[in-house]
């Protein structure tokens, strides 16, 4: 297996300490909102592969034991052998790359609300946009890939974050409390038709709304949200972040949850949402494609949109891990690209067997775990090629992010 060397990237969301907090450095006083690791073209992670005498499944080229290679990219990697770094089933299933990519996410302020397309949808739309010859990095570009996006999120912290539409009558109720002349017309529309259509339309009338109107309505209801507090409070904070932002409006549609360390979130296709605060660990599809509703500075797409998002009230549905008789706790989720588990070794306890033929990544959050010979640390990963032996001991919690084939 092999150490990885990750990059953090600075988002102006992300939180000036926690991930500092947990590698055991000194802040930089920049924020640092989501350490990368996998195979990413944007920021892939680098290895040194050390080699041994020790026999593999894989095939490959021999090599003497203690060699070196020099530090590469994750992405070279496999695209110099991908049958022999993620196995066979993996290529035939997902193609010649690592389908997943695993984070440390770290919110200090809300990520932008938004929604991620089903596969089909986006394999529409990006041929769409490569038809229409729109440049890939065009600030109104909305599909980067062919590619969906479904995440988990699984808290470190306690970690607060919006995820799906809550019924249209407690929406309503939240909004009406506020007494805000102008929310009346959506109080109005949330209580006068069916569910998915009552959503539809108000998230409609938000997205369309003048500006300046919005601003004022936006403005109004933070000072009421900051004076009631309770369940109003997470939108004055939002608003903080956001001041006039239409986005804070539209995230009352949707449901407030608290993860508390150990829980977790799943994210589908079609479900609006916002990370809003805390430290956790993300696995995802590896995909670029997102379409935002609000809190953000970045371009709306209000008819895509509109047909990407699912108008239907759900419970977030949090979730906590199974756990199995070889300790591995298990985060299930309905999708193949990715398989998040957790680890918490015991002093004493023997050590376990993690060999599988498929890629893996491995990440300590907390203690001082081995990964074969390698000592980890909180916020050290792993790459395990598929088909290697992968065996690890010691004290500490570790997740191991993998495929299903």
């Amino acid at each position: 297996m092999d150490r990885l060397s990750n990059t953090v990237r600075p988002y102006a969301w992300g939180s000036t300490t926690a991930i500092p907090e947990l590698l055991g450095i000194a802040p930089t006083g920049e924020p640092q909102a989501e350490m990368w690791m996998g195979a990413h073209p944007g920021a892939p992670s680098l290895l040194t592969r050390i080699t041994s005498s020790t026999p593999s499944t894989n095939t490959g080229p021999a090599h003497t034991p203690g060699d070196h290679t020099p530090e590469q990219p994750l992405t070279d990697v496999i695209a110099a052998d991908p049958e022999r770094e993620l196995g066979r089933a993996t290529v035939e299933k997902f193609g010649p790359r690592l389908p997943f990519l695993l984070k440390l996410l770290a919110a200090g302020a809300p990520l932008s609300l938004q929604v991620h397309p089903d596969l089909a949808q986006a394999e529409r739309g990006y041929a769409d946009e490569k038809r229409r010859s729109v440049p890939i990095d065009a600030p109104h570009r909305t599909y980067k890939d062919a590619n969906h996006k479904p995440e988990l999120i699984c808290a470190l912290t306690p970690f607060a974050g919006l995820c799906g539409f809550r019924r249209p009558t407690e929406a309503a109720e939240a909004m009406a409390a506020l007494g805000v002349d102008s929310l009346k017309p959506y109080v109005d529309l949330l209580g006068a038709h069916p569910e998915e259509a009552a959503l539809r339309e108000v998230l409609t009338a938000i997205l369309g709304a003048d500006p300046a109107e919005m601003a004022e309505t936006v403005n109004l209801a933070a000072a009421a949200a900051e004076r009631l507090g309770g369940a109003h409070a997470p939108y004055a904070r939002i608003a903080h972040h956001f001041p006039g932002d239409r986005g804070v409006i539209a995230a009352m549609l949707l449901n407030y949850v608290e993860l508390q360390p150990g829980e977790a979130l799943f994210l589908g296709a079609g479900v609006p949402h916002a990370y809003l605060d805390g430290l956790g660990v993300e696995i995802m599809a590896n995909s670029d494609n997102v379409l935002r509703c609000g809190l953000t500075p970045k371009h709306i797409d209000v008819p895509e949109l509109l047909r990407i998002v699912r108008f239907e009230a759900t419970d977030p549905g949090v979730l906590r891990p199974e756990a199995s008789p070889t300790g591995e706790e298990l985060y299930e989720t309905p999708v193949d690209e990715f398989r998040l588990s957790r680890f918490d070794l015991s002093p004493g306890a023997a050590p376990v067997d993690l060999t599988r033929d498929a890629p893996q990544i491995l990440l300590c959050t907390g203690g001082a775990p081995k990964a074969g010979d390698l000592d980890l640390a909180p916020g050290a990963s792993v790459f395990v090629p598929s088909g290697e032996k992968a065996e690890v001991s010691g004290t500490g919690t570790l997740f191991r992010a993998t495929v299903v084939v």
